[in-house]
Formats: structure tokens, sequence, C-alpha cells
């Protein structure tokens, strides 16, 4: 984090700064319900010890009553924050966790998919560290600013001299907290690093099991370019994240048991000198007490601090991870639009776009009218941008040069839920929810209406697959389709997309998975689709889709560092471009 407290935490978890000032005012009264007690205790004893005729209960009633008021309002001050820390705790980890999640659905889809596993760690679990920091770190970092300046004050108002050795062995305590740190600075970000990594492996070992168990490699695991099974490579990540978090441990432990040395010998220090000054007869019995009782309270905050500081590593990482993406630059939705079209038409028109890709532009220059009433193919190599010009359109990548233009607005000024509810679109990888068919196939408001689901379900070949299945629409499937086949996913998003009454679709290889007379059926529903007054834009390879195009526009990428606009004329009939 950027400090001991640190401000982005205040703005982006706003429960955070209730829970700061009555943290702030539970502390000053702590710290003065400490001086108090002590004065109070060393007077009690010291006039006890000297003077024989107040050594009895009554002489000081009023002083112990009073002592034990203070003791019990420390105790409940203590009560008090710790309660406030907790609640504040849980509510400060989910304010973060769904800021995160809002923000991490906003980024751009390249900068999503680079984090995708960074953003699962973080809010699945590494916030939850932040609950130490706030519960255990924050307190002690509160009572370590107000309770030595205040107690040494007292402490040398009655005795010089045991102020005067505080006053120099305490920054030793700060200085070896600073020297622990500088050791095991990035430990805890490269424990996360680890987690992530782990976490990866994990993810993408599960997502290739039905692979790997269809090749019968599920027992040897794949093997990666350094000759190592995926098996191993898992174990030996799970043994590295056991060791740093050991590690870790250790190094906590062993800070812990410095600081505590150092704090030791400091008041013992104070405790040496007190004693030989009172035997000497060099200062009264009731300075010499409130020295003896106050001198440990000097040095208990700096460390419990030390203490607590490693506790609270883990989520003050995981809170640099969530803050980089509260204040990622690249957001895909640009919200602020606020246009709508009343008479929409359809008609989206790309003027000189160009994205930034990791080598270049991707695409780079492209201009082509994408007319409703047909098909129009976007082709070319991989890697030349294809699916980022659907992205564009949806306004989920903003390029970094051109526009994009639907019935003549700019994409970017347009309100983007009126724009998706006039689209339905396919990715590359349909999203497919935990549920049932008919919830999943109502996720992107597709009609559910008899007459147009039949057909869809007909177009697509998934009225073959409801036979198969003994629930048909009610049927449970698992996180990303897990119950059906890949073909199957794919003919469920295709029936999604057809039987959404939208005039803009936005389909990326929609035949994928598909034999070739399901594909023939697709390509039949979207030509009907296109000739009743729809956009339809298909992001293709096989040769079957091109020739079935009314429009193909071939996309190129760039390894320039600045974008070249093309002219127009890349936009061709299917014959030209088959033949």
């Amino acid at each position: 984090m950027a400090g001991p407290v640190d401000p982005r935490l205040w703005r982006y978890a706003r429960s955070a700064r209730r829970y700061l000032v009555l943290s702030v005012a539970l502390s000053l009264v702590t710290t003065g319900c400490i001086v108090v007690a002590a004065l109070l205790l060393a007077r009690i004893l010291a006039g006890v010890i000297t003077d024989a005729g107040q050594r009895t209960l009554g002489s000081w009633a009023v002083q112990i009553v009073v002592f034990v008021l203070v003791i019990g309002c420390r105790g409940v001050a203590t009560w008090w924050q710790s309660r406030l820390a907790h609640r504040a705790g849980a509510q400060v980890v989910a304010e973060l966790e769904q800021a995160v999640l809002v923000t991490g659905a906003g980024l751009a889809p390249r900068e999503l998919d680079s984090r995708r596993t960074e953003l699962a760690v973080v809010v699945g679990s590494a916030l939850s560290g932040l609950r130490a920091y706030l519960t255990g770190y924050l307190p002690a970092l509160l009572l370590a600013v107000s309770v030595p300046p205040i107690v040494l004050v007292v402490i040398a108002v009655h005795d010089p001299t045991a102020g005067l050795i505080i006053l120099i062995t305490l920054p030793l305590i700060p200085v070896f907290m600073v020297l622990i740190g500088l050791m095991t600075q990035g430990r805890s970000a490269a424990t996360l690093a680890a987690a992530t990594r782990l976490s990866d492996q994990l993810l993408d070992l599960f997502a290739g099991m039905p692979t790997l168990r269809a090749l019968g490699r599920e027992t040897a695991g794949d093997t990666t370019d350094s000759g190592m099974t995926m098996r191993h490579r898992v174990r030996a990540l799970g043994e590295s994240l056991q060791a740093r978090t050991m590690a870790a441990l250790r190094m906590a432990f062993l800070s812990s048991m410095v600081l505590e040395m150092l704090a030791t010998l400091s008041v013992a220090l104070v405790a040496v000198s007190i004693g030989m000054r009172l035997v000497f007869g060099h200062m009264g019995l009731y300075a010499g007490l409130l020295g003896l009782i106050l001198a440990p309270e000097v040095y208990l905050p700096l460390r419990a601090v030390g203490e607590r500081f490693h506790a609270a590593q883990d989520g003050m990482a995981a809170a640099e991870k969530a803050f980089a993406v509260l204040e990622s630059e690249d957001r895909a939705v640009n919200l602020a639009g606020a246009r709508e079209i009343p008479d929409f038409r359809g008609v989206l028109e790309i003027r000189d776009l160009s994205v930034r890709s990791r080598d270049g532009f991707a695409p780079a220059g492209l201009s082509t009218m994408l007319p409703p009433g047909a098909i129009t193919v976007l082709a070319g190599p991989n890697g030349c941008g294809k699916s980022t010009v659907l992205q564009s359109i949806l306004g989920l990548m903003p390029p970094d040069a051109g526009t994009v233009l639907v019935d003549g607005v700019p994409v970017s000024e347009l309100d983007p839920s009126s724009l998706w509810a006039r689209v339905a679109w396919l990715p590359q990888r349909p999203v497919l929810l935990p549920g049932t068919l008919r919830e999943n196939l109502e996720l992107l408001g597709a009609n559910t209406r008899a007459e147009l689901l039949e057909s869809a379900s007909a177009a697509t070949g998934f009225d073959a697959v409801l036979n198969e299945l003994p629930d048909g629409w009610n049927t449970v499937v698992g996180s990303g389709g897990l119950g059906l086949s890949l073909g199957q996913r794919q003919r469920l998003a295709l029936t999604r997309v057809l039987a959404a009454d939208r005039p803009i679709l936005l389909l990326d290889e929609p035949t994928a998975h598909l034999d070739d007379l399901s594909a023939a059926t697709v390509l039949s529903a979207l030509t009907a689709r296109a000739r009743a007054g729809a956009t339809v834009v298909v992001v293709a390879h096989r040769r079957d889709l091109l020739a079935a195009a009314d429009h193909v526009v071939e996309v190129h990428a760039s390894c320039t560092d600045a974008p070249q606009a093309r002219p127009a004329a890349n936009d061709h009939t299917a014959e030209e471009v088959v033949r």
C-alpha cells in the first residue's frame, strides 16, 4: 500500500472512513485511561508505603473507585474498537470485492483476459487478509501514534532521567522495524504471485481435463516445454507456495522475538535506573513507581505494530492489486455516453479503425460499411483483429484511432444499454452460467415464444439435443456449460442468438464445432435473418461461410507504430474472395 494508512482504501471503501474516525477517538480515550490509571495507582501505592496513617481502605476510597472506573473505561474502549474493527473489516472487504468485480467487468477484453486469474485470486480470498489489517495493524498503529508521546511527556515531567533513557531507546524499535521491513519487502507480493500462478495452472488443468481424459492422458498429465508433466508442475508450484508461506511465518516469528527483546531490554534499563536512584535516595517513590508503571506502555504499542505488520502484509499486497484494477485507465465501456437513436436502422460504418495490439495494430486503418439486409464476413489471418472489430462495434474495445458509427452516431456517444439491447452477440467462447438451459437461453434476452424458439432450435440442431435430455430446457448445466459437449454448447449459444429479436447480429466463428450439415442449416437461418432486414456480421475462415456472404471485408494488421489507413476497397464480394 502507499503508506500505513493508504488514502485509496478510504476512497474506495466508504465504511472504513467512519471506522477510522471512531478508532482515532477511541485511541485517545485509551491513552487518557492509561495515563490516569498509572497516576492513580502510583499515588495509592506510594501513599500506602510511605504514610502509615493512610493504610486503610477508606483513606483511598475515592482514588480506588476512580481507578476502577478508568480501568473499566479502557476495557470498554478496547472492546468497542475491536467490535468496530471486525465489522468494518467485513464491510470493507465486501465493498472492495464488489468494486473490483464491477471495474473488472468494465476492463477491455484483452486486459480482462490477462488479469482473469489475478482477479479471481484477489476477489476470491486474498482481500480477506485486509481484516487483519483493520482489526490488528491499524488499531495498533493508532495507539503507537498517540500513546508513546503522551506517556513519555508524563514520565519526563516526573522523572527527566527516565524520560531521557526512553527517548534514546524508543527509536530503536522503529529502526529495527524498518530493517525487518526491508528484509521482507516483496515477500507478500511474491506469495500472492505464487498463489496466482498455482491457481492459473489448476484452472488450465481443470479446463483441459475432459480433453486429457479423452486422450487417456489424465494420469500422466500434459508435458510442458521443460519436459515436466503437468502433475509435477502443479506439485512444484504448490511446494513453492508452501515454502514461501512458511518463510513468511518464520520471518514474522523472528521479527516479533527481536522486537520483544528490544522492548524488554529498554524497560529493564529504565527499571535499573529507577531502582538505583531509589536506593540512594535521589528520587521520590511516587515518581519511581509512575516510571515503572508507564515505561512498558511506551514500548508496547510500537512492539504491537511490528508484530501485526506481517499479519496484515498479505491483505495489503492484495489491496495493491485491487487498487491497480480500480485505477486502471484501460476501461472498455464508456458509460458516459447517453445518446439514443430513436429511428434505429442498424447501419454500421467503420472509419479508419485501429486498435493497438502486442506487435502493432490489429486491425489497422479498417474502413468499411456494414449494411443491413446482408451478410458481411470479416476475413483475414489469425491475429489480424477480426474479433476486435466486433468488440469495437459493441463499445467493449475503445479504438486507438478511427471510429465506429451506428446510424451515423459514434459508438462512444451512445448509451451502452440502449445499443446492447439491439445487438445479439456470439463470441468465440460463449458465456454459459450454472443453471438450467432455459435460464442460459434468457440470459441475453432471447425471445421465449414457442414458434421462434422452435425455429431457432431447428436451425441450430439443438432440438435434437433437447430430445436426448430427460428434462429438456430444465436440464441443469455447470459453469461454462459443463454437462454439454462443445458442439452442444455451440448450438445452445447459436439458438440464443437466433431466438433474440435483434436488428444486429454479430457472430464470431458461428459454425465452430459443427458438422457440415449443421453448418449449412445455420447459414440458411442467418441468410433468412439478413433477408428480413437484419445486419449480420460474421467472423469466419471457412469457405462455406465466405461463399454465403454478400460482402467480405479483409481485415489487416500492422506491425508499425502508427496505423496506416487502408482504402475502403478492401470490401469485396464473396465470389471475388473465394475465387
